[in-house]
């Protein structure tokens, strides 16, 4: 059926067979020329994109569950019943708050971006209520959790879905909810200073035990992981800190959320999840080699996520590559022209690459100030933008828009690469190259106020 009509008539009603499906959609302002159909973090389908914008697939077997579509560098989730058709329509420059489901199965997904978009904006608000005291701070996440599953009875009610997906219904409701409790006591007491664990009530952490530590169904649902990485930073906090230095005291908490991991969780699917997003966590903050190793030693006890695929071990793999003294990986990078940019020619000695993207509009704007006032402190030293997860176009209309001058800009044509290679998962990271061309400092922060002392 021409996807024409799909769009034109989204009630359309199929008649399949089995567990027919069919997904497809539109994107408005695209990043690039596919949409990926994708379970569990593995790619099921690539979709291509037609002069339209426009995609559309059968799938003859498709199993009921939880499903994302991506279109790089976001992502966001779909629901599939038996026999649902489904159409998105989307516009990359406000992915989320752009989406609209329509044909059968709309009903529940629409509900799951409700949900969410009212989590994100929440998010922005919720640091004021971090501040405040317990019965102030437990009045209001109490309220909002309250409307919210009053809005939840009414749909479950009116759209009378399955037990199924009640589990992700339920599950955004609640997991943001129980997240905000995890949170409270630790950035309550990092913004005020305050410490309030021994002064929150003896049943405030209850609703643990109602939780199921093993849902294999949850375990690559963002609000079920999120949930779980907030409780066991909260469990695995460890006291008379003052003992330890600080990058000693992240190596044991860190080693002590995985162990309280690995006694919790016994669905092996689901930890090693967990212990995956520690470790990530972990590793692209610390860069103590020595202090790596360990971590690992233990994380390779503990996880059983042997697979070749172990982004973790991918990870480690970058990181032992970047160490001091080693010559930088070539990466695939094209200059302002749309030549490709071989690495020899940028690295030359005392030279810093730095990166942005136009979606963090405040971290370009300061990261390119920034490096202005290092140019003229340190004129010995090259400076090189590396723009990431954007469109050749965007990172193009952005310079043009910002017209940065003695700084060399690049763009890098495949974030995968550059992540997996240079270990990229924060935009302040910074990477110093000394007067040989070897990495200096492949983990700095450029904001980090002892930046300048790398370079001297």
């Amino acid at each position: 059926m021409p996807l024409i009509i799909l769009l034109s008539s989204c009630k359309s009603e199929f008649k399949g067979c089995e567990y027919v499906a069919y997904f497809g959609g539109e994107v408005v302002n695209p990043n690039n020329s596919y949409v990926l159909f994708c379970k569990d973090n593995e790619v099921i389908d690539t979709l291509k994109l037609d002069e339209n914008n426009r995609f559309f697939t059968q799938f003859d077997s498709l199993a009921p569950g939880l499903y994302t579509f991506k279109h790089e560098p976001e992502y966001q989730y779909v629901y599939f019943d038996k026999n649902d058709s489904i159409m998105v329509r989307l516009n990359s420059k406000d992915f989320d708050e752009s989406i609209v489901f329509c044909g059968r199965g709309e009903e529940k997904n629409n509900f799951l971006m409700e949900i969410y978009l009212k989590n994100e904006k929440d998010k922005y608000k919720m640091f004021d209520y971090f501040d405040d005291n317990f019965d102030n701070f437990s009045k209001e996440i109490d309220s909002k959790f309250a409307k919210e599953t009053t809005l939840y009875n009414t749909k479950k009610q009116e759209f009378k879905w399955n037990d199924d997906f009640d589990v992700f219904a339920k599950a955004a409701l609640d997991f943001n909810y129980y997240s905000k409790k995890e949170l409270y006591p630790i950035v309550h007491k990092i913004r005020t200073g305050e410490d309030l664990i021994d002064k929150l009530p003896a049943n405030y952490y209850d609703y643990r035990k109602t939780i199921d530590f093993n849902n294999e169904e949850l375990s690559n649902y963002a609000p079920y992981v999120m949930y779980l990485s907030h409780m066991l930073n909260n469990m695995g906090t460890i006291n008379y800190h003052n003992h330890f230095s600080e990058k000693d005291l992240a190596l044991k908490t860190n080693i002590n959320k995985m162990t309280i991991a690995d006694t919790l969780i016994k669905n092996q699917k689901v930890k090693n999840n967990i212990l995956n997003n520690i470790a990530f966590t972990y590793l692209l903050e610390d860069q103590n080699m020595s202090n790596n190793n360990t971590f690992l030693t233990s994380y390779k006890k503990l996880s059983t996520d042997k697979s070749k695929k172990n982004e973790i071990i991918t990870l480690c793999n970058a990181i032992q590559m970047l160490k001091v003294g080693g010559t930088l990986p070539e990466v695939p990078l094209i200059d302002t022209k749309g030549n490709s940019v071989s690495l020899s020619t940028l690295t030359k000695p005392n030279t810093v690459f730095f990166f942005w993207t136009k979606n963090a509009k405040s971290h370009l704007e300061a990261v390119h100030l920034k490096i202005m006032t290092l140019k003229s402190k340190f004129p010995q030293y090259n400076f090189v933008a590396v723009n990431v997860n954007d469109s050749e176009e965007d990172w193009k209309s952005t310079l043009e828009k910002y017209k940065f001058k003695g700084i060399t800009e690049v763009h890098c044509s495949n974030f995968e690469i550059i992540k997996n290679k240079w270990a990229i998962n924060k935009i302040h990271r910074t990477i110093i190259l000394d007067d040989k061309g070897v990495i200096k400092n492949a983990f700095a922060d450029i904001f980090d106020s002892q930046f300048e002392e790398n370079l001297k």
